[in-house]
């Protein structure tokens, strides 16, 4: 059996590295975990320990800190390492949190190291096309080591099963994440706020840094109800609670990049999702009006409010959408999708 090495203080329960660490099992791949103590020297804990020389590295989300040690330590057994980093770090704080401007000395650095630390990868996964491009044009990654390897959702945790609809009480418009500008989280709000419709119930359920900002905007909105986090094992049922579900809306650079994990799980249960397009879709989808996706403009409150109202108002449409969305998740986003894709990826790097 080949074998992969995760390298790397990553966590193994994120639900990215939980959903290919079982699919590379699927595959008939061997795993192992290097969890090195300290992260710059970390080729050298390898050798002092003996670790066993597999047939591939693999370095995983968030963890592009840990790429210099890993190359060296891959480069001098004659061994392949796959970065999958899932973000990258110069576009989440120059381009989506305006940490530091473009043209500043702290931006230039950071796109400079992690330019770096991707040219040390011998193969690099994005999680969509869009992201690829990004790679590929902003931090030089040479087309032909890059490989697409969707997020998708956990089948075994997100499944759809029947809405149970109460014909006395309002719909459940359900939006959920971590309150940031990608996610326009402001933008439900105001469109609660414009609505003009059936009765519904908005509910913004999670934290962040724009939850206070949402509640205070809120005020005197009886339709909007706020909720805390909850453990990620109760997130597929609170999902099926629900019968509309709110993916994203922001106008940042990086929205127009994602397929937002909340999308994958939302249509793995089952349920209409409305959320703005962007060119990380397949295009196939983008055109179609009948894929469980229903696209609003990115940042447009009224437009939000018109397509909730419009699904609110034709219960029939609502449960076609449904069933788009279960046809949609298992044809473009399932786990034998991801797992075609990555054994793809790994069968080029074998090679």
């Amino acid at each position: 059996m080949p074998s992969i090495l995760w390298w790397g203080r990553f966590d193994p329960d994120y639900s990215r590295n939980r959903i290919l660490r079982r699919l590379f099992v699927d595959l008939g791949w061997t795993l192992s975990d290097f969890h090195p103590r300290v992260t710059a020297l970390a080729d050298w804990e390898a050798a002092l320990h003996g670790l066993p020389r597999p047939d591939l590295v693999w370095v995983p989300c968030f963890r592009q800190r840990d790429v210099a040690a890993a190359s060296r330590w891959a480069r001098k057994h004659g061994i392949a390492l796959i970065l999958d980093p899932l973000i990258s770090a110069y576009d989440k704080q120059v381009d989506e949190r305006e940490k530091f401007k473009p043209d500043s000395l702290r931006a230039r650095h950071l796109l400079r190291w992690e330019r770096a630390v991707f040219r040390r990868a011998d193969w690099v996964i994005a999680d969509t096309p869009a992201h690829a491009d990004y790679f590929a044009n902003t931090l030089g990654v040479p087309e032909n080591k890059l490989a697409v390897v969707y997020v998708g959702a956990e089948t075994a945790r997100f499944h759809p099963e029947p809405r149970t609809t109460d014909t006395n009480a309002p719909l459940e418009v359900l939006f959920y994440g971590s309150f940031i500008p990608l996610q326009g989280p402001q933008v439900v709000v105001e469109a609660a706020r414009l609505y003009h419709g059936p009765p519904v119930r908005w509910t913004l359920l999670g934290h962040g840094p724009l939850r206070k900002r949402c509640e205070e905007h809120a005020r005197g909105l009886a339709n909007v109800h706020f909720e805390d986090w909850l453990p990620y094992e109760a997130l597929p049922g609170r999902i099926r609670q629900a019968d509309i579900l709110l993916g994203v809306f922001g106008t940042t650079p990086k929205a127009g990049r994602v397929i937002p994990n909340k999308v994958f799980q939302s249509l793995a249960c089952g349920r209409a999702v409305v959320t703005r397009p962007a060119d990380a879709y397949p295009d196939t989808l983008l055109a179609s009006e009948s894929s469980g996706l229903v696209w609003t403009p990115a940042g447009d409150a009224q437009a939000l409010a018109a397509r909730v109202a419009t699904l609110a108002e034709t219960p029939d449409l609502l449960s076609r959408l449904e069933r788009a969305a279960t046809e949609t998740s298992r044809c473009h986003f399932s786990e034998s999708v991801i797992r075609h894709q990555l054994s793809a990826v790994l069968h080029a790097a074998s090679v």
